[in-house]
């Protein structure tokens, strides 16, 4: 396995593994479609974004993260995407620490992110915190604005 920075030809690829994932937590498919434009991973979104994928050996996409700046010390996570007949079995704690890492590298202080309801826990154990929540289209549900700060130390690197 290993984690690599994603190019306009996985666009295709991320979008539909979005899908599969996002359909994984029992989402009609009425809804998935409702939100298809909001799930598709395209090419100017690949090369505007910070796009990372894990592959497995054969160069099989596993799952992805996805973030942008917000500002100099924050950083939007938009997506973190795992194939779902892999979920469960570690590779989204290995996306979230390979994203962590990398962001300690930055000026970053805090991540922000809008969870889906269904992984608000998982957020959670990664040491993200409930700090609000975003009404949805659809009635009564609402994400959890979730974020992390991150404390600078020496010499420019960070620590959760």
């Amino acid at each position: 396995m290993k984690i690599e920075k994603s190019t306009r030809t996985d666009s295709k690829k991320l979008t539909e593994l979005t899908i599969r994932s996002k359909s994984h937590w029992d989402y009609s498919m009425q809804q998935i479609e409702k939100w298809r434009d909001d799930l598709t991973v395209s090419e100017d979104y690949i090369i505007e974004k910070e796009v990372y994928k894990l592959i497995d050996s054969k160069d099989k996409i596993i799952g992805y993260y996805s973030y942008f700046k917000i500002d100099e010390v924050n950083v939007k996570l938009e997506n973190l995407f795992v194939e779902p007949k892999f979920i469960g079995y570690g590779y989204g704690k290995m996306l979230m620490n390979d994203f962590i890492e990398r962001i300690r590298k930055t000026r970053t202080e805090k991540i922000i992110l809008d969870s889906d309801p269904n992984a608000e826990n998982f957020y959670a154990k990664n040491g993200f915190k409930v700090v609000g929540k975003l009404k949805t289209s659809i009635e009564g549900r609402f994400l959890p604005i979730m974020e992390l700060k991150i404390k600078p130390v020496a010499n420019n690197v960070y620590k959760k």
